[in-house]
């Protein structure tokens, strides 16, 4: 892209930072509108979703019948209120915590494709690029604990790092088999083999990858603080957890983060087991709507693989939800033994079920496969994996 603005605007060589800075700036302008349009939305559909599973309505007020400007007015709320610091807290930790808290739940849409293509910025590990920074939100929390100068802040703050550090190794663990069922850790990649109909998803290649799918969905509702694992910010217990001396915008950013985190997470469940941009029906294809018939058939293919991705995003926010308003909360004890007795050895369990079934069924049981195992590329992949190891 960097080239294509270059040459339109004929701008030399010794210029090419202006552009490329420019560039960087207006994809990170999109996917913050992205990213805080999805919050905004989100922060509705939690009113919304509430009120439903508890008999209620919901926002009716602002905005008309349903509420749709509630967003709005929490947020001019959360503006206007005193920003208040305690006495004892770290004042410069203390202002710097919560974008530390959001930065990583934001950054990792850098990597995050939307369609085939539409990505800022595509990398051949983005994968475990989003894995590893995704991990970097704890840090910003364990922060705003240590710094309010709190017991229950801090208190909080360490049982959510505890929690969030232990479900990232089953979540990794998980997100490894479609990883090795694609032979790549390039997200375009992992979306690509999953194309055509339905079942080539990844989710329905074996009953190993239905089962760590679940382990996956379990583990990224944990690592995102989620009910019934919200423990670190429990009312009763623990007042508001890390964040109880924030007030106003400091802890809406907090609130954004939790969102943020919670669309990045079904986004990347999507893209490794829901076939990302691809459909259940191809619609693309069959309407011809590709790259190989001409630009703007492409541009509209690409553009229904982003719906149909924004789809799956939206559903896995809205399971999160219902799960909150749905299920009692869990003990801390509770927590971590699910993680550690059942939710690693599962995971473990079902990475070496994986491995035996492509060996045994390299085409699937009923012929039907993706394109690294018609080809048999990835019984190399994996017989090179377990020699080198």
């Amino acid at each position: 892209m960097d080239e294509i603005v270059a040459h339109w605007l004929q701008i030399s060589a010794t210029s090419a930072w202006f552009v490329t800075v420019g560039v960087a700036l207006l994809q990170v302008a999109l996917l913050l509108a992205v990213v805080m349009t999805l919050v905004a939305a989100a922060t509705w559909a939690e009113r919304k979703v509430a009120g439903r599973i508890q008999d209620r309505l919901g926002p009716t007020r602002v905005g008309g019948r349903f509420g749709w400007l509630q967003p709005v007015a929490d947020g001019l709320k959360l503006l206007t209120k005193e920003d208040i610091i305690p006495l004892n807290a770290d004042r410069i930790l203390f202002r710097i915590a919560p974008y530390l808290a959001f930065a990583p739940a934001f950054a990792v849409f850098m990597a995050m494709p939307f369609s085939d293509g539409w990505v800022a910025q595509r990398l051949n590990t983005a994968a475990f690029f989003i894995l590893a920074v995704l991990g970097l939100e704890v840090f910003g929390i364990i922060l705003a604990g240590y710094a309010s100068g709190s017991k229950w802040s801090f208190l909080g703050a360490m049982r959510e790092a505890a929690q969030v550090v232990s479900y990232e190794v089953p979540l990794t663990f998980a997100a490894l088999i479609p990883i090795l069922l694609a032979g790549s850790m390039d997200l375009v990649a992992i979306g690509e083999a999953q194309r055509g109909w339905f079942w080539n998803w990844f989710v329905f290649h074996d009953p190993f990858t239905f089962v760590a799918f679940w382990i996956f969905v379990t583990c990224a509702v944990a690592g995102t603080n989620r009910a019934p694992f919200d423990l670190a910010e429990a009312e009763s217990e623990l007042v508001a957890g890390f964040h109880t001396e924030y007030s106003g915008f400091r802890w809406s950013v907090f609130y954004m983060g939790e969102y943020a985190a919670m669309a990045a997470v079904s986004g990347l469940g999507a893209i490794l087991f829901l076939g990302g941009w691809n459909g259940p029906i191809p619609l693309a294809s069959i309407l011809g709507l590709t790259e190989a018939v001409g630009p703007w058939a492409g541009f509209f293919g690409h553009f229904l693989g982003a719906i149909n991705f924004l789809m799956k995003c939206v559903s896995g926010i809205l399971f999160m939800m219902a799960l909150r308003w749905t299920l009692p909360r869990l003990r801390i004890d509770q927590i971590l033994s699910m993680c550690w007795k059942y939710c690693f050895p599962l995971t473990a369990l079902c990475f070496v079920g994986v491995t035996i079934w492509m060996l045994a069924f390299p085409d699937g049981v009923l012929g039907i496969g993706h394109p690294k195992t018609e080809t048999g590329e990835f019984i190399v992949y994996v017989v090179k994996i377990m020699a080198e190891h």
